[in-house]
């Protein structure tokens, strides 16, 4: 193997999801941020539509962000199935993360399919997640219900949608093992 297809291969394997809890309060540099959304702009894409969108929430910005999915939860939950204890988790997720990037989607329904656009979307997350793997910052991609009420706050067009929240932070998460099952048991070849 060579040493570029071994550092890759090294660098998918070791990346796991890194949740607010282990971040630490150690702000990320705007420069690392734009590294790894950088790392974004090249995932495939048909049509060269690019259509990955993201907003950084950082600062004050993340208070307002947990504010607003507390509002939306208290709207669209039934009273009979609110729970105080994830209504509290919103404020406490989002200044948890040291950045929060909202994952949003360009559609050009005149071009490719949606699932097309949503596809090349989250290859553009996976590869942020390598970068931030590489660069030592936590980062997780949640994608809560709630979300599909984001559009207004975060000033989405009619032919935009959000599709997640990927919290980032440095963090001290102890590495673990991936909890995957043999590659062998998902693929079936063909040969005639």
């Amino acid at each position: 193997m060579s040493t570029k297809a071994a550092i890759l291969s090294e660098i998918i394997k070791n990346r796991r999801s890194v949740f607010p809890e282990s971040y630490t309060h150690e702000e990320i540099p705007t420069a690392i941020i734009e590294q790894i959304l950088e790392s974004a702009n090249y995932a495939p894409t048909h049509k060269l539509t690019q259509p990955w969108r993201f907003t950084v929430i950082t600062k004050d910005a993340k208070a307002k962000l947990g504010a607003e999915l507390g509002a939306i939860y208290q709207r669209v939950i039934p009273k009979e199935k609110f729970l105080q204890k994830k209504y509290d988790s919103f404020a406490q997720k989002t200044s948890q993360a040291n950045v929060i990037i909202a994952i949003c989607v360009q559609f050009h329904e005149d071009k490719v399919p949606n699932w097309e656009e949503i596809a090349a979307v989250a290859c553009a997350v996976q590869n942020m997640a390598l970068t931030a793997e590489v660069l030592n910052v936590g980062a997780y991609w949640s994608s809560p219900p709630l979300i599909d009420h984001l559009g207004d706050f975060l000033g989405l067009s009619e032919n935009e949608k959000c599709y997640g929240l990927f919290y980032m932070g440095y963090h001290n998460a102890e590495p673990r093992e991936a909890k995957r099952t043999p590659m062998s048991e998902k693929v079936k070849w063909m040969e005639v």
